[in-house]
């Protein structure tokens, strides 16, 4: 059974931090890019950050640049963002996604598999 499940949201003040996790069963994450997305009450959902398949790089947009990073631990077959210095606009719903290719797109549904989201609210 394919699974891809999310943890690690929850309610923190401006300037902390968050780990998400996203673990995958039924299926290995190094065969895919892994997008990271969020999405605001009234807003689309954006792509913020990406893991390479290709070159086991990463990127970032802007907004979240410097501040957010990506991992994966190959062992525990997850993938991890760590979210520093958050500020209320990242107050969102966060979603990893995982496509079976080298890159990633903006294209969700070009994504074969996402988690369940989970909410990241940043407030004092």
């Amino acid at each position: 059974q394919v699974q891809f499940v999310e943890s690690g949201g929850g309610l923190v003040q401006p300037g902390g931090s968050l780990r998400l996790s996203c673990a995958a069963s039924g299926f290995t994450l190094r065969d895919y890019s892994i997008g990271w997305f969020r999405q605001a009450p009234g807003k689309e959902r954006e792509r913020i950050s990406c893991a390479r398949r290709s070159d086991g790089g990463a990127s970032y947009v802007d907004s979240v640049k410097g501040r957010f990073s990506v991992s994966r631990d190959r062992a525990k077959n997850t993938v991890f963002l760590q979210m520093n210095s958050l500020k209320p606009e990242d107050t969102a719903v966060y979603f990893c996604a995982a496509r079976r290719a080298g890159l990633c797109d903006n294209a969700l549904q070009s994504y074969y598999y996402w988690g369940q989201g989970t909410q990241v609210t940043v407030s004092s």
